[in-house]
């Protein structure tokens, strides 16, 4: 009996008022303090992602190419049109002129080259070959260049995945060439790499400004 007077007593149901507006508070702050990170991770999942909300990066100034040996070895491939087997596949960036002298001005006489821009030229072998008489193991080099007025020392390195030619190390070259330099009337805007079929092979051509450069790969 003193049991239900005092759980009916007004003391006790301002209790029970006080302990029912803690809960509530608590669960009010609770709300509050987590809704950030629930918006967060909501606005971040891939159903609620807008173009705002990620970083995509800029189209880069110099595009990244390839050229393949036989050209267009993969549109040939899915036609079933390819009359020989894939033999050399380049991966490079394609800078542009816009006015600026290019070879003595921007790509520097003398100086080590990445043969293109951002990464280094990258080339990949698929059988050894012969480069101007000299023997080269496939696999994956990394391409540079020496430009001169008169002539291009073309190098075959080991060390691959390299952004510039700034870590450069002459030790791991496996293959160096010498190959003269075709001054054209015209001009082409963008560096530009691409294979031409030949008698043995095929010749590796590269151009850019007034300049067009020729290596010579042997397959047989």
């Amino acid at each position: 009996m003193i049991f239900s007077v005092y759980q009916t007593s007004p003391l006790y149901i301002c209790h029970s008022k006080i302990l029912d507006m803690n809960k509530l508070f608590i669960f009010l702050f609770t709300i509050v303090i987590a809704y950030p990170a629930f918006a967060q991770t909501q606005a971040s999942s891939p159903a609620n992602a807008t173009m705002s909300a990620v970083k995509l990066p800029d189209l880069d100034k110099s595009p990244m190419d390839m050229a393949y040996y036989p050209a267009n070895y993969p549109v040939l491939k899915i036609q079933d049109k390819a009359s020989e087997p894939l033999m050399a596949r380049v991966i490079y960036s394609r800078p542009q002129k816009e006015g600026r002298a290019i070879f003595g001005g921007l790509v520097e006489y003398g100086k080590v080259w990445r043969l293109g821009a951002n990464e280094a030229t990258e080339i990949e072998l698929y059988k050894d070959v012969k480069v101007k008489d000299k023997k080269l193991l496939k696999g994956r080099y990394t391409l540079y260049a020496i430009p001169t007025a008169t002539q291009w020392t073309i190098i075959f390195n080991k060390d691959t995945d390299i952004w510039g030619a700034f870590k450069y190390n002459e030790k791991k070259d496996a293959l160096r060439v010498d190959v003269p330099v075709q001054k054209v009337a015209d001009s082409a805007e963008a560096f530009a790499i691409t294979f031409v079929k030949s008698a043995a092979g095929a010749d590796m051509m590269m151009a850019w400004d007034d300049v067009i450069v020729t290596l010579p790969l042997s397959f047989k």
